[in-house]
Formats: C-alpha cells, sequence, structure tokens
C-alpha cells in the first residue's frame, strides 16, 4: 500500500470515526485491521540527482583503462616496503580509526536498542496491594509470575520506522570508518612522502653550503692575496649563511613532518633497523598508478564512503518522517501476567493459586497542543536538510576529483620544464665560473648563478613532491585506499 496515500485516507478515516464512544471503538478497531498489513508510513525514497557537471575535466587516462581506485587494495597501490608497514601500523593503533571503529559498535548497539522494542519484554515480578473494602475490612491481593508492560503493537509502523533509521545510522558509521581509513592511509603515505622530500632537500642544502664555504674560502684567499674585493667576501659570506638558514630550516621542518608522522602512527617511529623497518624507495622511484581513470560522477555515489555515509543520513531522515506520521494514529500497548495469584501471603504459591491479567490499551492522540504535527514538521525539515547535506557532499567529491585531476595533467608538464630550466641554470653557473676565472665576468654574477641553481634545484625536489603526493590524492578521491585485499576483480 502506498505509505502516503495510506496516511491521508487512514487519518481522514480516524477523524470521521470519532463522533461517539461507540463509533470510535468500532472504527479504531477498522483502523488497525486495514493498516496491519500495511509495512510503514516511510516516504518513497528517490536518489536525489547529482547537481554537478556529467563529466570531470582533465581525465585523460583513457576511457579503455578498466583500472577502479576504489578497488585497488592500498597494499597493492603503494610499492614501498617501508611506507606499507608503516600504514599497517597506522591501521592498527591510530586513534581516530579507533574512535570510528567503536562508533560502529556504539551504533549498532542503538540498532540492538530499537530492534528490542518490536518484540514484547517478558519479566518475573511479584506485586501486593492491600485496600479497604466496602464491609469496612481490607482487601489483599497477591501476584507473582511472568509479566509483560506496555508492548506496543506495531500496527502503524512507529517503531519499525524507527529501527529502520538507526539500521541507517548504523550503515553510515560503517561508511564513515571506511572514510577515515581512506584519509589516514593518504595522510601517512603524504607525511612519508614529504620526509622522503625533506631528505632531498637536505642533501641539496648540505651540499650547496659545503661548496659556499669552499667558495667563501677562495674568496678570502683572494681577498687576502689583493685579487679580490671585501666586496665579494662579503657577497660570498651572505650567500654561505643563507645557506646556512635554508638547511636549519629544512632540519626544522622535517623533524616536524616526523612528529606528524607519530601521530598518525599512534606510536613512536619504528627503529632505524632493517628488522625494524624495511628499506624503501626514493621519492621518485615510488611507481604509483599515473593512469587511474576517474569515471563518470555518478560513479562517486557509489565508490566514495563519505558520499554513501551522506545518503544513508538521508535514509534515516526519511525513515523519522514515517514514524512521525505513525505517532497521528492509535498506540495500542499490552500488558499482561501469568502467575500465581491469592489474597493470602503464605498461599501464594499453594495449589489452585493459578491466575492471569490482560490488560490492553488504545490511545489516539486527539489534542496534544500541536506536538505531533511539530514532530512531523520537524521530521520533514530534517529530511530536507540531509538532502542539501548530501548534494554537498557530492559537490565536494567532484571539486576533490576536479582538482587533483587538474594538478595531474599539469604537474608533469610543470616539472618537465622546471627540470630543463634547472639544466639550463647549471649550464650557466658553469660558464660563469669559467668566465670569472678567465677574467671575463665580475664575481658577483657567479654568486647570482650559484644563488638560481640552489633555487632551481630546490623547485625540482618539490615539484617531484607534489607530482608524487598527486597520484596518492587521485587515488584518494577516487575512493581507493579502505580495501586492505588484494585487487578486485
Amino acid at each position: 500500500m502506498n505509505s502516503t496515500r495510506t496516511s491521508r485516507t487512514v487519518h481522514g478515516f480516524a477523524h470521521m470515526c470519532f463522533r461517539d464512544a461507540t463509533s470510535a471503538r468500532l472504527c479504531a478497531t477498522a483502523a488497525a485491521l486495514l493498516l496491519a498489513g500495511c509495512t510503514s508510513f516511510i516516504p518513497d525514497y528517490q536518489r536525489p540527482a547529482a547537481p554537478v557537471a556529467p563529466t570531470f575535466p582533465f581525465d585523460t587516462a583513457g576511457a579503455a583503462s578498466t583500472l577502479v581506485a576504489a578497488d585497488i587494495g592500498w597494499q597493492q597501490f603503494f610499492l614501498d616496503a617501508r611506507l606499507k608497514q608503516l600504514i599497517g601500523l597506522a591501521l592498527e593503533n591510530n586513534r581516530d580509526l579507533r574512535v570510528a571503529v567503536l562508533s560502529i559498535e556504539q551504533a549498532r548497539a542503538q540498532l540492538q536498542l530499537r530492534r528490542a522494542d518490536e518484540v514484547p519484554t517478558i519479566g518475573i515480578g511479584a506485586t501486593g496491594s492491600r485496600q479497604p473494602a466496602p464491609n469496612g475490612s481490607i482487601s489483599s491481593v497477591y501476584t507473582a509470575g511472568f509479566s509483560v508492560t506496555g508492548y506496543e503493537l506495531d500496527f502503524f509502523g512507529r517503531v519499525r520506522s524507527l529501527g529502520t533509521a538507526a539500521q541507517a545510522q548504523l550503515l553510515g558509521t560503517e561508511e564513515a570508518r571506511k572514510t577515515v581509513q581512506i584519509s589516514l592511509v593518504a595522510s601517512v603515505a603524504n607525511t612519508y612522502l614529504n620526509l622522503l622530500g625533506d631528505d632531498a632537500l637536505l642533501r641539496i642544502a648540505r651540499d650547496t653550503l659545503g661548496s659556499r664555504e669552499e667558495s667563501l674560502k677562495l674568496t678570502k684567499l683572494r681577498l687576502d692575496q689583493g685579487v679580490s674585493s671585501e666586496l665579494d667576501f662579503r657577497l660570498a659570506e651572505s650567500l654561505t649563511e643563507g645557506a646556512r638558514v635554508v638547511l636549519a630550516q629544512t632540519t626544522r621542518q622535517r623533524a616536524l613532518d616526523e612528529n606528524a608522522l607519530v601521530l598518525l602512527l599512534g606510536q613512536p617511529l619504528p627503529a632505524e633497523t632493517a628488522a625494524a623497518l624495511p628499506a624503501g624507495l626514493p621519492l621518485t622511484g615510488q611507481g604509483l598508478l599515473d593512469d587511474l581513470p576517474a569515471g563518470v560522477p555518478s560513479e562517486l555515489l557509489v565508490r566514495r564512503p563519505d558520499v554513501r555515509q551522506a545518503e544513508q543520513q538521508l535514509l534515516a531522515a526519511n525513515a523519522n518522517i514515517g514514524a512521525a506520521r505513525a505517532a497521528f494514529f492509535p498506540r495500542i500497548t499490552l500488558t499482561g501476567s501469568v502467575g500465581s495469584a491469592s489474597t493470602e501471603l503464605g498461599k501464594l504459591f499453594q495449589s489452585g493459586s493459578y491466575g492471569w491479567t490482560f490488560a490492553p490499551q488504545l490511545i489516539l492522540p486527539i489534542f496534544d497542543g500541536g506536538r505531533n504535527q511539530a514532530n512531523l514538521d520537524a521530521s520533514k525539515v530534517g529530511r530536507d536538510i540531509t538532502v542539501a547535506q548530501y548534494e554537498k557532499a557530492i559537490q565536494n567529491a567532484f571539486r576533490e576529483v576536479a582538482d587533483a585531476l587538474a594538478s595531474r595533467t599539469t604537474l608533469a608538464e610543470q616539472l618537465r620544464a622546471q627540470a630543463a630550466q634547472t639544466a639550463a641554470e647549471e649550464t650557466r653557473l658553469r660558464l660563469t665560473d669559467l668566465r670569472y676565472r678567465n677574467g671575463a665576468a665580475n664575481y658577483f654574477e657567479v654568486l647570482d648563478a650559484q644563488r638560481s641553481v640552489f633555487a632551481a634545484r630546490q623547485a625540482v625536489v618539490q615539484l617531484q613532491l607534489l607530482q608524487t603526493q598527486n597520484l596518492v590524492s587521485v587515488y584518494k578521491v577516487l575512493g581507493g585506499g579502505w580495501k586492505d585485499g588484494p585487487t578486485a576483480q
């Protein structure tokens, strides 16, 4: 039966019937029988249209590629043995992931609470009552046995709707756990790559500082011999101290990146031994997949856990509307007991003391100050809010993918140009130094060329780092990283 049509029909039917007490009893019974076969008043769910373009820009990975990021386990995507061990440690010890896992258990317990409302709660109890009788004596009644208190017959699906909402919340927390794992895997990989980039920059800084110290010694010797001016010496000294500044900055940044990695791992870094931590690959030898296709935006709805989580929140809000609608109709509860009954406490468990009680109750809200209507209105507004949040999740996912693809397309050309510029600057430094030694150039030109080469070499390493991290980002934003097993077939 259509839930919306059923709601209108029975609601009007109930108002029509409650004209007198007899009609009320008959119509209430008829309404219960009418809706006994209906599942609930939950509105029919239709997935909102994705408010994004039908295709991604800059998706140059070939359409013929069958690779799907969400089906590639992180153990297959990353080839660096050291990085894979670090990711494994993070998945075992990271506190954010631990909280996400525990949240699933909490949501599962909430679902069990809702499901428990669908069955009667049976307990063992004893009661006793004493009250004055009309003849002036005191009457006593004692009972003991099994009892059921306030069990709701869910003819209108209110309890089932709340259970459906709790189940959607549970599924949402499971998707949230996957989202946390995706972010954790990508964060560990990017932080590890930052350390590799820091090491490469440290090597450049140390080599540059060493060469500038040698140049400073040579300039000082030429100054002492009257061949060079003090200006040349001060320029060489300034360039040397500048190299020391960069070396100190890079050393500090590496320490900060290592601290960030320790926080992600949830434990101190393993010892730098082959047994504790295997050898890693260089920054330019990570071997990450560079041709993952983005597909179409509609595929993100099933590949990205954060989008699926937003949809589960929407389904939960939809189910809450069903529970709010059901509150307009009669609520039937049963209270009963079976066991022993006696007017004397000492004879409560003697033979022949068997007794039972059965007390059904039907309550139809007639005037509640607008409470039920306000609850329904709030549920509908809550559903509209979750629709907007679901659409925003899709838009955020679209932007993240578009940004990652744009970077993947342009970083390769930028790195090629930067490498060519570095080669040109190195050639300029070699020629300028040759001209200086032959007296055809001043020392300022040599120092300027050295400064340019240093900056160009740093830029190459930074672009190599950005390009490698971009491949990690593409893998992440396409939904990769939450599967631990081998590539799905």
